[in-house]
């Protein structure tokens, strides 16, 4: 099981288009795969089109990490025809905010602890907040690898270099499993001499952590989520065009084998 922590220290870059966009490749290729998400504005729960209405959400895991919570917690995508175990999630809710300000290591721990017991999935998604606060501290503990969100813009550019001293920094202290995966750039226009200089400004700063291809700027992507849609079903150029570079994405993901026993 690999366990991905999706994450930006700024809003509004796409890290839930990001989550999304890679389970759908995994749901497309047939790989077992769970999305954890822990920002209280559940929009990874919304765009994945959860029916289910369930006694539990991630809040309650974090509270209480036992093996019965998590089952009330889960519910499979509608994306996946309402069938467990192809395409689940663990439902993100406001409560969640509560847990925000967890220091403690027991607190820190108890999403790691919850993934222990769900041995079932290939691969784990967790979609942070946009933020370094607790819960995006507890995702990244729990993680195997760290996946930074970014766009081609300048403020963007100071965000992604946070959030690698913030996987650095966890890596010195509660977890030092956890590597990066790099950073993926969001909404790139080629034509833009602007996004271009900005991409070879992150090439230059943090050399082959900028993953590659870029995802590219295309409205499939509003689109799909709008109609609660995986981009792999989405018609035209531009959603062939998404799901091609989500799947080389997904590859390197599934290849960085876990670092640690679970």
């Amino acid at each position: 099981m690999v366990v991905v922590g999706v994450s930006s220290l700024k809003g509004g870059v796409g890290k839930t288009t990001v989550t999304l966009g890679l389970a759908s490749a995994a749901l497309a290729r047939g790989v077992p795969t769970l999305v954890v998400d822990l920002d209280p504005q559940a929009d990874a729960t919304t765009g994945l089109d959860v029916a289910a209405r369930r006694e539990s959400t991630v809040a309650d895991v974090l509270a209480n990490p036992r093996r019965g919570e998590i089952a009330k917690a889960v519910a499979p995508s509608g994306w996946a025809g309402d069938q467990p175990g192809v395409l689940d999630v663990m439902l993100g809710s406001e409560q969640t905010l509560d847990h925000d300000y967890a220091t403690r290591p027991r607190a820190m721990r108890a999403l790691a602890t919850a993934l222990s017991k769900v041995p079932w999935y290939d691969l784990v998604l967790l979609d942070c907040p946009p933020s370094l606060g607790g819960l995006t501290r507890t995702g990244l503990v729990a993680s195997d690898r760290a996946l930074v969100v970014s766009e081609p813009a300048i403020f963007s550019v100071a965000a992604a270099d946070r959030a690698l001293r913030a996987v650095e920094s966890l890596r010195r202290s509660e977890a030092p499993h956890l590597q990066p995966l790099g950073i993926l750039v969001n909404r790139y226009r080629e034509r833009s001499p602007e996004h271009r200089y900005r991409l070879e400004e992150m090439t230059g700063l943090f050399g082959p952590l900028v993953l590659r291809p870029p995802l590219p700027d295309r409205s499939a992507v509003q689109q799909s989520q709008g109609a609660t849609t995986p981009v792999h079903r989405w018609p035209g150029h531009g959603g062939a065009e998404l799901a091609a570079a989500f799947d080389t994405h997904l590859d390197r993901v599934l290849r960085a084998a876990p670092s640690r026993a679970r």
